[in-house]
């Protein structure tokens, strides 16, 4: 007999107890009735302490990603004092100059929202930041040509607080890696795979690593 079928007769069922025709056929669609109701609480049960956690998790994972975002703003943040002081240098390559500012900008322009987290926009993220990181990398390899401007203090306090950015983000991007596992690992186990298919509860894709390299990027001086 159909579930809803079930559900529907219950009352009927429950009253052939007092009814001298009980026959087997009534005994069986009752303990049918049982069996359903008993599983419908089980399922109840184990679908809410799931989704619970699923929020949880996911929530662990926006809040990570905030994280992230702001270790790369810091980055941001402290370009445009970077490139003030090397501009101070008259003799100074422009090109490169304006490949940071360039890079900065594009960098900056991109925001994606926790729930618009795919492997496509993550990866538009990552490829607009790594152009950030090589056109600055190639800016402090020439300041290597300016002894003078490598002595200057407000460059070295820069170069002391972009070192410590980049071991930030490193550490952030890992740390984001991990609280996506932990989420992305329960949305395929059961029972919560259930309930992650019934509310949506969609997989979040991975900081990789950059292109030819096999560990977060760093700034050297």
């Amino acid at each position: 007999m159909p579930v809803m079928a079930n559900l529907r007769h219950a009352p009927k069922i429950i009253s052939t107890f007092t009814r001298q025709d009980f026959t087997i056929k009534h005994y069986t669609e009752m303990k049918n009735f049982f069996r359903l109701f008993a599983a419908l609480i089980i399922a109840s049960t184990l679908s809410s302490c799931s989704y619970n956690s699923l929020v949880q998790e996911r929530e662990a994972v926006t809040k990570q990603w905030a994280n992230v975002e702001t270790a790369y703003q810091r980055r941001a943040d402290l370009i445009p004092n970077l490139v003030s002081t090397v501009k101070g240098y008259a003799d100074f390559e422009q090109k490169t100059l304006t490949a940071v500012v360039e890079a900065r900008a594009k960098a900056t322009s991109i925001q994606i929202n926790a729930d618009d987290l795919t492997e496509e926009n993550i990866q538009k993220f990552q490829a607009a930041q790594g152009e950030l990181k090589g056109a600055l990398s190639r800016l402090l390899a020439t300041v290597e040509s300016y002894p003078d401007l490598k002595a200057n203090q407000n460059f070295l306090e820069l170069q002391a607080q972009l070192e410590g950015t980049e071991n930030r983000i490193s550490v952030e991007r890992n740390r984001f890696n991990e609280v996506a596992g932990v989420y992305n690992a329960h949305t395929q186990t059961f029972p919560a795979l259930i309930t992650a298919k019934m509310f949506g509860f969609q997989p979040k894709p991975y900081f990789k690593a950059d292109a030819g390299t096999e560990k977060a990027p760093e700034v050297k001086f």
